[in-house]
């Protein structure tokens, strides 16, 4: 299964295995505080672009997709506390918002739709004695059930019209490299694998394209994702406003 990153024991939501099973909120995100980057949509953009950096991460144009940056060191995320609480008031991606639920695609072979629902069953939220239903006694879908495969849907969408605005990046050679480097007391950090919209080759597209971007919403996108590149710095601050918790800690625990 691809994309899923934190989900630690995925498994096909089944009617009958799972038909006692009861779902509770979690008020916390702590699953998702040991990634750096998350899959983004292209119509998360302009809402993410307010808080994230979106970049293309991958090896070669030809494999980027899209990503909000959301830490600089490994196995962190800057937006989530020790508590596992999201910094309010800041964009959560779709990807982290669907968790303990994930669509996959079903192996070759297979009958029936090409996507089937997976769960979770680590996610701690999940037990037979409290919270609500994931289905009726009748064996029927609950309504929370029901609108978290609603909400599954409609990302799978929105991940094959993001797959679409790739290739059109890709057709017309407007994905560049770019290596991110911060100084930090005299220490480097480096990130490479990351590609940007390249302004230049933008503004030299044709007629025709440009038209097609227009109407199609490509231009809104690609804006979006450039100016969410300030926040590179933003995420730089709050790295060290981390660091500097951790050494007033540190030196807590010393005198302790």
């Amino acid at each position: 299964m691809a994309e899923v990153l934190f989900y630690e024991r995925p498994v096909p939501l089944n009617r009958t295995a799972h038909k006692d099973l009861r779902i509770k909120p979690i008020p916390n995100l702590k699953f998702a505080s040991a990634v750096h980057s998350v899959p983004l949509t292209g119509v998360e953009f302009p809402a993410a672009a307010r808080d994230l950096p979106i970049l293309f991460g991958g090896m070669t144009p030809e494999d980027a997709g899209p990503m909000a940056l959301l830490g600089l060191r490994e196995n962190e995320n800057l937006f989530i506390n020790a508590a596992g609480q999201w910094e309010a008031n800041t964009y959560i991606p779709a990807f982290v918002r669907r968790y303990p639920f994930v669509l996959a695609e079903k192996p070759a072979g297979q009958e029936g739709d090409d996507f089937t629902v997976f769960l979770d069953e680590a996610y701690e939220g999940f037990g037979t004695a409290e919270g609500d239903r994931l289905f009726k006694e009748d064996g029927a879908e609950s309504e929370l059930l029901a609108n978290a495969v609603k909400f599954l849907g409609e990302f799978q969408q929105h991940v094959a019209r993001t797959q679409w605005f790739m290739e059109q990046l890709r057709k017309h050679n407007l994905l560049e490299p770019r290596n991110i480097r911060l100084e930090k007391d005299g220490k480097s950090i480096n990130l490479n694998g990351l590609f940007v919209v390249n302004e230049d080759k933008l503004r030299l597209l044709d007629e025709k394209t440009s038209h097609e971007f227009l109407r199609e919403g490509v231009f809104g996108w690609i804006y979006a994702h450039l100016l969410s590149l300030s926040n590179i710095d933003r995420i730089g601050q709050r790295l060290s406003q981390r660091e500097q918790v951790e050494v007033a800690e540190a030196a807590s625990a010393t005198k302790n």
